[in-house]
């Protein structure tokens, strides 16, 4: 179609002088230069506008939650493609009880108890894999205990650049808002926003890598040793890694803190912004009547991971999964089987 007949009267063809009304039904240069033009306007308004629609104004379905943009949903069709350090088929299991525990697609697993930290089931529990986006269960714990939930950030972080450079989940921030800790954690944990976890980053530790440090000392403190992170949203590191037993134990620290319980319970929340309400990408509160949270991951070298807490008859478990083609069906089968049987 050409240019002028969509509102672009500068391309009119009635505006060509007269030597150059030949050219009115060739794609010459000319109107190939202005198509490429207007894709790129048409790009570019894609990216400053759709990291923003990471919520929306009613429930999305569940196939699409939490899967706008980026590291914790796997587009359709694409397989995951795991890592060099991800095990092979089998490897060692312990559980607790007479009834052996389901199989599983994931390459690695815990269940354990909220109450006391008992471990009740471990599939190659202490391997070091890839964790994505769990990487924020430990940005938000370091977060809360440092820093007020109604202190203001500044934000510095530009989430259309963020998503652009690097395929990012993103809640929507824009260099220059000032927004609560509190609505970050938000946008943290529900869309996974990795904007949301360098506005964190900098705004409780300075920079982002003295930030890490603090993440990386809150692992020391609980003495877990195959627990390291390099970044404090998950995208992939060779130097980043945990362990399904780890990831669980740090899931639990999380589910101690009512603050952090509550929010990774929420289905929607808006932030005290223009924007839309941000979603909690975690199905699971969507689907499992006894879910309670917490965090989901995906990347191409971690694939899809999981960490979940679910309730029943007043007793709370948390199960992790890493390196898995069906993080849900993984969880549910394990929270199930322990439910009924340990």
């Amino acid at each position: 179609m050409p240019l002028a007949r969509i509102g672009l009267p500068w391309y009119s063809e009635r505006m060509r002088p007269p030597e150059h009304w030949h050219l009115r039904r060739r794609p010459g240069p000319a109107r190939l230069w202005w198509g490429l033009v207007l894709l790129a306007a048409v790009l570019v308004g894609a990216l400053l506008v759709g990291p923003r629609l990471s919520g929306g104004d009613a429930e999305p379905p569940a196939a699409s939650i939490g899967c706008a943009v980026g590291d914790d949903c796997a587009p359709p069709g694409d397989e995951p493609s795991f890592g060099s350090d991800v095990p092979p088929a089998g490897g060692e299991l312990t559980f607790a009880g007479d009834v052996p525990p389901p199989a599983i697609n994931g390459r690695a697993a815990a269940v354990i108890e909220q109450s006391c930290g008992a471990v009740l089931y471990g599939y190659n529990a202490h391997r070091r894999l890839a964790p994505a986006s769990l990487v924020k269960i430990v940005t938000a714990l370091v977060a809360v205990e440092r820093a007020g939930l109604s202190e203001r950030v500044e934000v510095r972080v530009n989430s259309a650049l963020l998503a652009a450079s690097s395929g990012s989940s993103v809640m929507g921030l824009k260099s220059g808002q000032r927004l609560s800790l509190r609505d970050l954690l938000y946008g943290l944990l529900l869309p996974s926003g990795n904007d949301a976890a360098v506005a964190i980053a900098e705004h409780v530790g300075g920079t982002v890598p003295a930030f890490v440090e603090l993440m990386n000392g809150k692992v020391a403190e609980l003495g877990l040793s195959d627990t390291r992170f390099a970044n404090p949203h998950g995208l992939d590191d060779r130097s980043q890694y945990t362990s399904a037993f780890e990831i669980a134990v740090l899931g639990r620290e999380l589910m101690a803190r009512p603050e952090l319980a509550e929010i990774v319970a929420t289905r929607s929340y808006q932030p005290a912004w223009d924007g839309p309400p941000v979603w909690n990408g975690n199905r699971l509160i969507y689907d499992y009547p006894d879910a309670l949270g917490v965090k989901t991951g995906y990347t191409k070298e971690a694939a899809q991971t999981i960490v979940a807490a679910a309730e029943r008859d007043g007793r709370r478990l948390i199960v992790s999964v890493l390196a898995t083609w069906d993080r849900y069906s993984d969880a549910v089968a394990l929270f199930e089987w322990a439910f009924a049987n340990t």
